[in-house]
């Protein structure tokens, strides 16, 4: 039972030990921003997401339908 409860702390401390280790190399890599200002605009994700492919999306559609309406046999 103590050579249980020894492995269990021992593994605990390892691990807290790796997951400081991480945040430490991770916070040296990336370092502090060079110029201090406003961070650079997020991209949509997806279109679906993206305003200005929408728009451009609906103007297209509108285009297609006005040509469709133009056409003498309607269709």
């Amino acid at each position: 039972m103590k050579f249980l409860l020894v492995v269990i702390v021992l593994g605990v401390a390892i691990y807290l030990l790796v997951r400081l280790i991480q945040r430490r190399a991770l916070s040296t890599s990336t370092g502090p921003d060079p110029e201090p200002g406003p961070r650079e605009m997020r991209r949509p994700s997806s279109p679906d997401d993206d305003p200005d492919f929408l728009r451009d999306l609906n103007r297209k559609r509108r285009r297609r339908q006005g040509d469709q309406d133009s056409r003498p046999d309607g269709g």
